[in-house]
């Protein structure tokens, strides 16, 4: 009950704020809610902790914009402001904001053109963005606006975005420091053939806690590289049988068995691989 009041309370000083012409008000941070489309893939720790200091210094001097929520009383959600609200709610203090009824393109628009006009958008993080919008059914002068192009603009960046799948996307990040060209090349790249091949660069490039466009560069030059294709080399057998070649690159170890001088040494290697990979395992733990 208690919870419901304070629920009450906290709706009442809002609507009273409004009532009596703040244009700006104060909300719980945890009431407001992340705009229903993402157009901001991740930002660095630094920056954030930049702003941190900056509002814990000065306060939060710019308000975000957000609308009651759609379909929650009480909540909200951002059209723009998304830094500032994680900053605030880190710092355990109100955001400031104004509240404005939006419909679900006058949000997005808004949403747009004020990461335009603050901190531009890099190439794939617009593109991306077209993309969403484009498939939640948002007209093309909607998304015209929202990134502030035109229509021809909009439809290579809606098909751009479609030749590369997502998950490639969203693991490489936002790099901010490659162009179009260089992504459109990469697109042009990239196949169900290769995917694995660029997949394993990113996630090598991220395990070595190196930027997002380090990512794309290392996956790029996985797709651009060929695999260094080493000469076989033989094994011969203690009785002079040269019985196996086995070739190494950098992706894979091949052992080919001579049937003709073995028939069965094959399967019978095969049938102890679960020995040999336990002693090998037992090995490297030593």
């Amino acid at each position: 009950m208690a919870e419901t009041l304070n629920a009450a309370d906290r709706a009442g000083e809002l609507e009273e704020q409004l009532r009596s012409g703040h244009a700006v008000v104060d909300l719980d941070p945890s009431t407001v809610d992340a705009s229903f489309v993402p157009d901001r893939m991740a930002y660095s720790e630094e920056a954030h902790r930049e702003l941190v200091q900056a509002i814990k210094a000065e306060g939060q001097i710019v308000p975000i914009l957000v609308r009651p929520h759609t379909q929650e009383q009480g909540r909200f959600q951002v059209a723009y402001g998304h830094r500032r609200l994680r900053a605030v709610t880190e710092l355990g203090i109100k955001v400031r904001a104004v509240v404005r009824e939006l419909t679900d393109e006058q949000l997005v628009v808004a949403q747009g053109q004020e990461n335009n006009a603050r901190t531009n958008l890099s190439f794939i993080e617009k593109a991306r963005f077209a993309l969403q919008l484009e498939e939640r059914g948002f007209r093309r002068d909607v998304i015209m606006q929202a990134l502030c192009v035109d229509r021809p603009r909009v439809s290579q960046m809606v098909k751009f975005a479609s030749s590369i799948p997502m998950e490639i996307i969203n693991a490489i990040g936002p790099a901010p420091g490659i162009g179009r060209r260089k992504w459109e090349d990469f697109a042009a790249l990239i196949t169900k053939g290769n995917i694995d091949k660029a997949r394993y660069a990113i996630e090598r490039a991220e395990n070595s806690g190196r930027d997002s466009d380090a990512k794309f560069e290392a996956a790029y030059k996985a797709l651009t590289t060929r695999a260094e294709v080493s000469r076989p080399e033989l094994w011969t057998a203690p009785d002079g049988t040269r019985l196996a070649k086995y070739t190494e690159t950098d992706d894979k170890f091949s052992i080919v068995i001579d049937r003709k001088l073995s028939p069965r040494f094959g399967k019978f290697l095969v049938s102890r691989l679960e020995q040999l990979y336990n002693e090998f395992q037992a090995r490297e733990k030593e």
